[in-house]
């Protein structure tokens, strides 16, 4: 018996010395992001791992008279600073910009990886309370700095997304749509939010986005997964992973597009109105898997998670099989590189920073936490073709860099990204607390 008792703890032993190796060595890139870029991007062969690599960038701000670094050509200057913890943003007909102040509800689940998650968070500057709240910001004087500030809506649930619609401003909270009348130059809403449709909450991806769709009619809103590979179980995922149509005047939805694992920003690509999106997709195959991904979506696609990545690579962590799905997988139209965690997108549309930032699109990359090095933390720019695709063999070009300085801290981490009425480009960093404008030389 005692023999036994020792041959246990000796194993015990060996998997603690395994687990803390692990942590100590996490799986290092072998390949540049711009390797995994791209239309073409380079796809090896994963390497699965029981703990994720854990490679994070920890928030220390920005001091007074530091800022991010833009491209060539380009100028930054803070919109607004002192916000608490601003995610996303909108701009309304009148030139005022709404702000989302959220964070994450508080997360659930046990185990090795819920711990993971929840430290990861307090590392990464996202471990906060929510503000739940919308702030109006405005540049009366048209200085590029906005001077006043207002509260513009509260009573919300982790808050992300925005748009106006028919008269009414809908908010896409972590667990629900609603809408309150709008009254153009209102500097506040005390209307009561009323529910246009419930949404699943809870789980790992809690920010959900809205938009006006092409038709005039419905509205788009992005529902990312509960889990990394659906480990917890299908039934959690159900109507989420995916971007539901929502019919407002009969508060209904119906599913759209399917097996995205968590699209946040979404845009019409302006000239055709195609519905594009942003996807931060699966983890835990090494540093080099899988891309972040911006595509074109149509009604009724698949993007195949979470049995399949990038078009119909098979994810063999994923119970039960469902090989039939594999044919009908669609492949993303644009690889960002792994673990950029894009979220916000915007389409240059007027955007007037000139030269190369035209036509295409800026996407917000928050940045990882889980490769070796780091990857993301910039506003990067896709260039797009006259037809609204991707220019062939392109890369993303940089935009607004700087946010991780030389020792690996973050001053912050961008996310969503609009145009102000000028056609500057704004930038929320929600680690930073700040809204950066980018504006081209003079």
């Amino acid at each position: 018996m005692r023999r036994h008792i020792l041959a246990v703890l000796g194993l015990l032993v060996l998997a603690a010395i395994g687990v803390f190796a692990y942590l100590a060595w996490p799986d290092a890139a072998r390949l540049d992001v711009a390797a995994v870029s791209g239309a073409r991007p380079t796809i090896t062969p994963p390497r699965e791992q029981m703990l994720p690599t854990v490679k994070t960038a920890d928030p220390i701000g920005w001091k007074a008279g530091e800022a991010p670094t833009p491209a060539a050509g380009l100028r930054v200057a803070a919109f607004a600073t002192g916000l608490d913890h601003p995610r996303w943003l909108y701009r309304l007909p009148n030139g005022d910009v709404l702000v989302a102040e959220t964070n994450s509800p508080p997360r659930e689940g046990g185990g090795i990886q819920g711990w993971v998650m929840r430290h990861l968070l307090g590392k990464v500057g996202a471990g906060g309370a929510s503000a739940n709240r919308i702030t109006l910001l405005r540049d009366a004087d048209g200085d590029g700095r906005a001077e006043i500030r207002t509260v513009f809506m509260t009573g919300l649930t982790s808050p992300t997304g925005m748009a106006l619609f028919d008269g009414q401003l809908y908010v896409a909270n972590t667990d629900s749509l609603v809408r309150v009348p709008y009254t153009e130059g209102a500097t506040s809403v005390t209307a009561k939010p009323e529910l246009v449709v419930k949404l699943p909450g809870g789980g790992n991806h809690w920010a959900r986005n809205v938009i006006p769709a092409e038709d005039g009619r419905t509205l788009y809103v992005s529902v990312g997964s509960a889990s990394n590979v659906a480990e917890g179980g299908f039934a959690r995922e159900k109507f989420r992973a995916a971007i539901l149509q929502v019919y407002p005047k009969e508060k209904t939805f119906r599913v759209f597009a399917t097996g995205l694992r968590n699209p946040n920003g979404m845009a019409l690509v302006p000239g055709t109105n195609r519905l594009w999106t942003v996807v931060n997709e699966r983890d835990m195959l090494g540093s080099d898997l899988v891309p972040d991904y911006l595509t074109a979506v149509e009604l009724g696609d698949n993007f195949g998670w979470p049995w399949y990545y990038w078009g119909g690579y098979i994810d063999t962590r994923v119970e039960p099989k469902n090989p039939e799905l594999q044919q009908y997988v669609k492949r993303p139209d644009y690889a960002l590189g792994p673990h950029v965690a894009a979220l916000g997108l915007s389409f240059a549309g007027d955007a007037k920073l000139g030269g190369q930032f035209t036509r295409g699109a800026f996407v917000g990359e928050h940045g990882s936490w889980n490769r070796k090095p780091l990857s993301g933390y910039k506003v990067v720019f896709v260039p797009f073709d006259a037809a609204g695709w991707p220019v062939k063999g392109a890369k993303p070009a940089d935009v607004l860099t700087g946010f991780v300085t030389p020792d690996g801290d973050a001053h912050g981490r961008p996310v969503g990204v609009i145009t102000d009425r000028t056609g500057a480009l704004l930038v929320a960093d929600d680690v930073g607390n700040a809204i950066w404008r980018v504006t081209g030389a003079r």
